[in-house]
């Protein structure tokens, strides 16, 4: 395994307080390590935002966000894309989950 790849995960969102929290938890709890991690948040006007803040200390890697209105998913992806860093990117969207190996075996 090639420990030195910086891997970007982007993770686009909006109003996504019920399920973001397991996508974090997913990412927190990954074998690999050299990871930056950018969520694009559209502006929601649930706690999405709330949360994103609350977890923001709790990644041990890099972690980026930004909230403003966006025109979809794959504006927030782009935006994503052009801030990345990573030799690899990943998208993970904010009602799904990385198994814990996933980042592992996509640099593997």
């Amino acid at each position: 395994m090639k420990k030195d790849i910086l891997v970007s995960i982007i993770t686009p969102c909006f109003n996504s307080e019920k399920t973001i929290a397991r996508t974090f938890e997913a990412l927190i709890a990954q074998s690999y390590r050299n990871i930056e991690y950018i969520v694009i948040d559209g502006a929601s006007t649930d706690g999405t935002l709330n949360i994103i803040k609350e977890y923001e200390k709790k990644f041990p890697f890099p972690f980026r966000y930004i909230s403003e209105p966006d025109e979809g998913i794959y504006d927030a992806m782009n935006k994503g894309i052009r801030m990345a860093q990573g030799k690899l990117i990943g998208i993970v969207n904010s009602d799904d989950y990385y198994t814990l190996d996933a980042i592992k075996n996509m640099v593997d």
